[in-house]
């Protein structure tokens, strides 16, 4: 068994309901198909991404332990996206849910030279082109506020395996003003 980590957001009416709800079900929907326990962190409300890019957010994340592979997995994720009623129009455009996995243990996919060239494309080019294979660990998670302060309510001492520090440390790392745009909801 190996432990997963999941971004989620939603800034769209979905056919569950608001994006909290939707969310919600994303998580009880996940628990089923994998058959085992899933943490959900507390839910926040952040601004789009990038700035100005349409309604806020809510994020969150979501840990397990599993035995299935990232691909596996990356397909159960796609298909609740689906469900959800989440078409791929435009990039970091509005959407019903995101389901993003951001990491499977230490695994490393493809590779870390793959990794390090998406890791470091300019923000106009990762605005455009979107890689044809799972990257993981995520290639951007260390610098997003709205994923690291949910992953960090569920695995803050996770280590990244190729910056090798903790999601805490990643979060931390951050400017206050990134992480005050991050507001628990409720």
């Amino acid at each position: 068994m190996r432990k997963a980590l999941v971004s989620v957001g939603a800034n769209a009416t979905s056919i569950w309901g608001e994006p909290s709800q939707t969310v919600k079900k994303a998580a009880e929907m996940l628990k089923t198909r994998l058959g085992a326990d899933l943490e959900l962190s507390r839910l926040y409300q952040t601004p789009a991404f990038p700035p100005g890019a349409g309604q806020d957010f809510v994020n969150a994340a979501f840990a397990f332990e599993t035995d299935f592979s990232a691909q596996d997995l990356l397909v159960i994720l796609h298909q609740i996206e689906s469900e959800a009623g989440r078409t791929r129009e435009v990039r970091w455009g509005a959407r019903t849910l995101d389901l993003d996995l951001i990491a499977l243990d230490q695994e490393i996919a493809p590779d870390a030279e793959i990794w390090a060239k998406w890791a470091n494309r300019p923000l106009e080019e990762q605005m455009r082109l979107a890689p044809e294979q799972l990257i993981l660990p995520h290639p951007r998670v260390h610098e997003r506020s709205f994923a690291l302060v949910p992953l960090c309510d569920l695995a803050p001492d996770w280590h990244h395996p190729i910056l090798g520090k903790s999601l805490r440390v990643l979060r931390d790392a951050l400017s206050p003003e990134d992480l005050q745009s991050v507001r628990p909801l409720g």
